[in-house]
């Protein structure tokens, strides 16, 4: 584990022949804070170093995203969830918290269905996988040719000009310049050709022309083991809200709350109000873990009981 003090400072280490970039800062308890698409360990920085008060928090760059290494290779959530699995494993962390905004709620979902032992509290911000729905911008960007319109959205004449719409909005008071100005940043990595391609390859793991092609709403009842909280933009219009609501009444015992001034992205909007909420979440719940040995009862415990192939239920 990196030596790490009050800064959100960036660390390299190479993983099955590749590049993985994370952040760490603060010490305690270490909590684990997984970006969406497109994004990067940098947008949690201001929440990161809130917690980082009384947890050592660690941001991944996920591959393909930020500065770790595009490949051509497996972009699915499983894939993403097992590279998180073998950092913390080399940097010397059994078990966090578990944070995941969008894509990174669905990274977070799987990460605890495959390694449950290493989960011991689960927040998704905004999380896919949760429904159906998602915006028309990320239902075209899966058709065929859709890499030429990316590379005219992230040419860098119109990011600046929506960084610098997003930024008069800001000064003129209006809370969607911030949402403009964290898209401009989200598209800057798009500029390289590499990096598209993976951003084209982890979104058409998870999203056709239809919306969300992967669901984790079957498996919502294993979230009962572990302490869950569900935060959601209000304004959000990539993601509908009522994929937050559904996912809470479904899970017992989680928590649900909102960001009445955000939309998609509730932890670079409003980041103060996030870093409250998971602040107040870790420290009125109780870690808990799963041992490998209880996973067969946790699923048979829900599950029908076993049968002989052929036989009538």
């Amino acid at each position: 584990m990196p030596d790490v003090s009050g800064q959100f400072d960036a660390w390299q280490l190479e993983l099955h022949g590749h590049r993985v970039i994370y952040r760490v800062a603060g010490t305690g308890p270490p909590v684990v804070l997984i970006h969406g698409m497109v994004n990067s360990s940098r947008h949690w920085e201001e929440v990161a170093l809130r917690l980082a008060t009384d947890h050592t928090v660690i941001a991944p760059d996920l591959i393909g995203h930020g500065d770790s290494a595009t490949p051509r290779g497996d972009y699915s959530l499983g894939a993403h969830a097992a590279v998180i699995r073998d950092l913390l494993a080399v940097i010397g962390i059994e078990r966090a918290t578990v944070v995941g905004h969008s894509l990174g709620g669905g990274v977070a979902m799987q990460f605890f269905y495959q390694f449950p032992q290493r989960v011991e509290r689960l927040a998704l911000i905004s999380s896919g996988g949760l429904g159906r729905e998602v915006s028309p911008l990320l239902r075209g960007a899966a058709l065929p040719g859709a890499s030429a319109l990316l590379w005219g959205a992230a040419h860098p004449r119109v990011l600046d000009a929506l960084s610098g719409a997003g930024e008069r909005m800001r000064q003129g008071g209006s809370a969607r310049g911030v949402y403009l100005q964290a898209i401009a940043r989200a598209l800057r990595p798009l500029e390289n050709a590499e990096a598209r391609s993976a951003f084209l390859h982890t979104l058409r793991s998870v999203i056709d022309v239809k919306g969300q092609r992967v669901s984790a709403t079957d498996r919502l009842y294993l979230l009962e083991c572990v302490p869950t909280m569900i935060i959601w933009g209000e304004r959000d219009h990539t993601i509908p809200i009522e994929h937050g609501r559904r996912a809470h009444a479904a899970i017992a015992g989680s928590s649900f709350a909102t960001v009445p001034d955000a939309a998609h992205f509730p932890h670079i909007e409003n980041p103060d109000a996030v870093a409250a909420l998971l602040e107040r979440f870790l420290a009125d719940s109780q870690p808990r873990t799963i041992a490998d040995s209880d996973w067969g009862s946790v699923l048979s415990g829900r599950s029908p009981r076993s049968r002989r192939a052929g036989t009538a239920a």
